[in-house]
């Protein structure tokens, strides 16, 4: 249903284009904007190992490296499929939890909810169109004058569309967005550990083929020594010919934070089946202390509230003077 989305809302993009098309503006070239990071995470269902390792990890990275950092909560993305509104608002509340206590700090980042960001014509001014996946990305970069994102592989093909758009506004009404550039994440897509040939998915029906943050060390264990690897025993790094196997070092590799190289040397004279436990050791000693953490964070409410609320009033503060500037460039205003 959601590949559905996306291929439709595709088909938005060339009406999209038509209306950025017509004499190019007379401009002065752009000034070097302000860098500042923007990126988004659905709200629904734990995040497991390959959301951790190829974006959370890396948007606590950048909140030290950038001066203006925004993440997102992208409620209006998950309601693309049915929710329960009381799931959906615990949802929100659990993501916030998770999100502090793998390290986003309010302090150096803002943390908002993609909904109670939006100003009032915005809530109402939309069509359906702009609820699909790509558009609604689109607007939502676009709307803080994103200078970066960071994206996994499979989301270039969406920023390319989010620059294309840019472009095509700046083209007829004057320079005004940046055209956002993409951070590729350094991890690869984590693989799930039933099926090495594809990347692991909160969704996937097989539940021992996908880490949650959340798991207790018993699932962890149970989870890695149920991966799928070869009828080989010896641990190599082979991403071709021993997916299964490459996927556990890549895992181990990233958890540890050492080269794939030394990750192999850890796991030498082992067989697979010791090295499965090794890697869930090296997970669960990951996770422990978040864990910890999001079920502290959890017991006060009222705490992640607030943070929404705050996070989301600073969204708007940058939100407000971008949809004003844009209401007069095209002659709303």
């Amino acid at each position: 249903m959601a590949m559905r989305s996306i291929r439709k809302a595709r088909g938005c993009w060339s009406f999209i284009r038509a209306l950025h098309k017509g004499p190019e503006a007379a401009h002065a070239p752009q000034k070097e904007a302000v860098k500042r990071v923007f990126s988004g995470i659905q709200p629904t269902g734990i995040p497991h190992l390959g959301n951790y390792l190829g974006a959370i990890e890396t948007w606590v990275r950048l909140q030290e490296e950038h001066g203006s950092v925004l993440y997102s909560i992208v409620d209006l993305h998950s309601i693309t499929v049915p929710q329960d509104p009381a799931v959906l608002r615990q949802s929100i509340l659990d993501m916030t939890a998770v999100l502090l206590a793998c390290g986003i700090n309010p302090e150096k980042s803002i943390l908002f909810q993609q909904s109670q960001a939006k100003t009032a014509t915005q809530k109402h001014g939309g069509t359906a169109g702009l609820l699909t996946y790509p558009v609604l990305q689109a607007a939502d970069i676009l709307l803080y004058k994103s200078t970066h994102v960071p994206v996994g592989e499979d989301q270039v093909q969406h920023m390319e569309l989010v620059q294309d758009l840019a472009q095509g506004f700046n083209k007829k009404y004057g320079e005004f967005f940046p055209v956002p550039k993409s951070i590729l994440t350094s991890m690869k897509k984590v693989k799930s550990l039933r099926d090495p040939s594809a990347k692991m998915s909160k969704s996937d029906p097989d539940k021992l083929a996908t880490v949650r943050i959340t798991d207790s060390a018993e699932e962890i264990v149970r989870k890695f020594r149920k991966a799928v690897t070869d009828f080989t025993s010896e641990v190599t790094y082979e991403p071709a010919r021993r997916p299964g196997v490459s996927n556990l070092v890549a895992i181990h590799a990233a958890v540890t934070r050492l080269p794939v190289e030394e990750a192999l040397r850890c796991g030498a004279g082992m067989d697979t089946a010791r090295y499965k436990l090794l890697v869930a050791d090296a997970v669960i000693e990951k996770f422990a202390p978040i864990k910890r953490e999001i079920e502290k964070l959890k017991m006060d409410r009222g705490h992640l509230e607030k943070v929404l609320q705050v996070g989301s009033a600073k969204a708007k503060e940058l939100a407000h003077p971008v949809c004003q500037d844009v209401k007069k460039l095209v002659g709303f205003l």
